[in-house]
């Protein structure tokens, strides 16, 4: 390409601005057209090229000091590589040929002679990360939303623009692998302590004239010491491999989640040579990226999108005080996630002791939300202790979360709705009433919605927006938007016994249940269920909620319980892991099992058979429409029981694996 056809490309961008100013700077502003985030796709590396091209010729006639990059969004710099393109992949040559081009870009602006500097502010994850350290110098705000990261692991892929190689380079192989194989979002101060940034200024007004003067000073980053890259050289590379290999399999199967064991076997391979490492990475990334577990972890990411979406967009309402009445785990806990989400929350319970013992126990979610002396107090601050309920006039959501008994809800929603203010979101935590039923004595049963969490509600992302007969739009709105104003999904579903979630996990449990009363091993029930991917077996779930809990959904949702020996351990008392001893004794928070061992083969056809009651009666509740459509009901399944994200859902399943229903449709005919 000639340098006047760089020009001329470089003159019609879309996704980027680029301008050289008067003191020789080259400045390449990244602002993807009708986005509202930043992400690397076809046009804006196409784009990105030809930028390049211009420095490129720019350097060699003298004519430019450095190049810039940074981003034209005010929340982000790059949000990783456009996912949606990934869809477009068929087999692994498809995604080699589209590597080539990205890492030939990289190697490019990593070989300018001129000094480029990346100034971020915000998100900078995945393929933004690793086009930042193809950067010489990397400076950030340290604001709270500057975070670096790659997810990758999350969708089944590991770094593919040789960001494996560049980021052992930059920050060694603990740091850089760590980030690798956690997905986790790393804050800017870390990030730099670790290697990955190397300047951090105060705000984003601080960013061009900090940049400007490393390009004038011709600042390069400097490399991981010679400390840390003696973890590249055998044999210790070989031992720290193996240490990770390790810790790794005690979070996730090698069968269900094979990317970070194949970014081990790359490193402990080829890590004592980056620039060989870096020609690996292509062909260990090519087969993950078209694998059926990547797939369905990225269709799992676009399901998230799709749960966002039902908190309607452009809608005003923005809730910012909450009332809590029952200060038990579950009220205690709905609490504790409101006030993390920055809003103030007055919590009310007769008991003064509960009420104590509620508010306590928040303290360890904030220490684990805010990072800092003063936020924690802060976010105390803001969880009031109200046994009196005087914080419900001025709430903007009152959500009831109080023993399951229909008069006694009724009685209070009655008194509730003479003293909250207009527009206030009115909601009950029942799990197992009808909001018909609790809203009979409401002069405006209308108002009235379901907010249906899961425990422990710190951890579990989705809550059930329950809409009753009588519900109006306006109010399911109100309750999606506050859903996503406390950082969880929201799954609008009809009211119906056990709302969506609890109507497909239920037959599933009992199905269980009904397996270990005809003799099949707990151990073998659990382990099979586990091996097929769900994070805990049944029975073992049964024991955490709570034996008593299972007889009273059972019971609401026509599962009969009687003389079973569910019924046996409810009526001696021992209800699961509260009381030490349900299905399975516990010790120290955790189950005691045998040693018993299964053939794969054995686990692998009792683990369809379990699961073919929900994969039933998912079909059942998308057939009578208590949600949407069928992405709705894997949406809810995986993030309301932590189905197998990498099946993609009880419905996707379904679809995509037709060979498993012949062995299920015989078991079920000879029953």
């Amino acid at each position: 390409m000639s340098e006047a056809t760089a020009d001329v490309k470089a003159a019609h961008l879309k996704d980027w601005r680029f301008s050289i100013d008067g003191e020789n700077i080259a400045w390449a502003v990244f602002d993807r057209e009708g986005e509202s985030a930043n992400s690397l796709g076809r046009r804006p590396i196409e784009e990105l090229d030809a930028i390049i091209e211009r420095v490129e010729a720019e350097a060699r006639a003298k004519s430019v000091r450095g190049l810039v990059i940074i981003s034209g969004k005010e929340r982000g710099f790059v949000v990783g590589a456009d996912i949606r393109e990934f869809e477009t992949f068929q087999n692994e040559q498809d995604v080699v040929n589209a590597l080539k081009p990205v890492n030939a870009l990289l190697d490019r602006i990593e070989k300018l002679p001129v000094p480029v500097v990346a100034a971020i502010h915000g998100v900078c994850v995945g393929g933004g990360l690793e086009l930042i350290l193809a950067c010489h110098y990397r400076i950030a705000t340290r604001d709270d939303s500057t975070r670096i990261g790659f997810p990758e692991v999350k969708l089944g892929i590991f770094p593919g623009f040789n960001g494996t190689a560049r980021s052992i380079k930059q920050a060694g192989p603990m740091a850089a692998m760590q980030a690798m194989l956690t997905g986790g979002m790393i804050r800017a101060t870390v990030a730099k302590a670790q290697g990955f940034i190397d300047q951090l200024v105060g705000s984003p007004g601080e960013l061009h004239w900090a940049a400007r003067k490393a390009v004038l000073q011709n600042r390069r980053s400097q490399s991981a010491g010679l400390a840390k890259m003696l973890l590249t050289k055998w044999p210790a590379r070989g031992f720290l491999a193996g240490k990770m290999r390790q810790e790794t399999a005690k979070k996730v199967r090698e069968d269900h989640y094979p990317a970070p064991f194949r970014l081990i076997d790359l490193f402990e391979k080829e890590g004592g040579d980056l620039n060989q490492m870096k020609k690996a990475e292509t062909t260990a990334f090519a087969p993950l990226m078209v694998s059926e577990t990547s797939r369905n972890l990225r269709r799992v990411f676009r399901l998230t999108e799709l749960l966002k979406a039902q908190a309607p967009k452009g809608f005003k309402w923005r809730p910012t005080r909450v009332h809590v009445i029952g200060a038990g785990t579950m009220g205690a806990d709905i609490a504790g996630v409101c006030v993390a989400a920055g809003m103030e929350v007055t919590l009310q319970d007769i008991s003064s002791e509960q009420l104590e013992k509620g508010i306590k126990a928040q303290g360890k979610l904030f220490a684990r939300k805010f990072k800092t002396k003063a936020t924690r107090d802060a976010a105390k601050t803001r969880l009031i202790a109200d046994p009196e309920g005087k914080g419900v006039a001025r709430a903007d959501v009152i959500i009831e979360a109080i023993v399951e008994r229909l008069d006694i809800k009724q009685k209070l929603f009655a008194d509730l709705e003479t003293k909250i203010k207009p527009g206030a979101v009115l909601a009950t935590n029942t799990s197992s009433l009808k909001l018909e039923d609790i809203s009979a004595p409401l002069k405006d049963p209308g108002r009235l919605i379901g907010l249906h969490f899961f425990s422990p509600v710190p951890q579990m992302p989705l809550v059930e927006v329950v809409r009753g007969s009588k519900t109006r739009d306006e109010e399911v709105k109100k309750g999606a938007t506050f859903v996503t104003a406390i950082d969880k999904f929201p799954l609008i579903t009809k009211d119906v016994p056990g709302f969506m979630v609890n109507k497909v996990l239920t037959p599933y449990m009992f199905a269980a249940m009904k397996r270990l009363e005809e003799g099949e091993d707990k151990e073998k029930i659990d382990e099979a269920v586990r091996a097929f991917g769900m994070p805990m077996g049944p029975i073992e779930l049964a024991d955490n909620v709570g034996l008593d809990i299972c007889a009273h959904v059972a019971k609401i949702l026509g599962q009969s319980s009687e003389g079973s020996r569910l019924d046996r351990l409810v009526a001696s008392g021992r209800l699961g892991k509260k009381t030490g001893e349900g299905f399975y004794v516990w010790k120290d928070g955790k189950p005691v099992k045998s040693d018993a061992k299964f053939s794969k083969s054995e686990l692998d056809k009792l683990g369809r058979e379990l699961i073919e009651p929900m994969i039933t009666e998912a079909q059942k509740t998308l057939d009578e429409g208590v949600v949407e459509n069928a992405d709705l009901v894997d949406a809810g399944m995986i993030f309301g029981t932590g189905f197998a994200p990498f099946r993609g859902g009880p419905l996707h399943y379904k679809k995509t694996h037709p060979e498993t229903e012949p062995a299920i449709t015989s078991r079920a005919a000879a029953e």
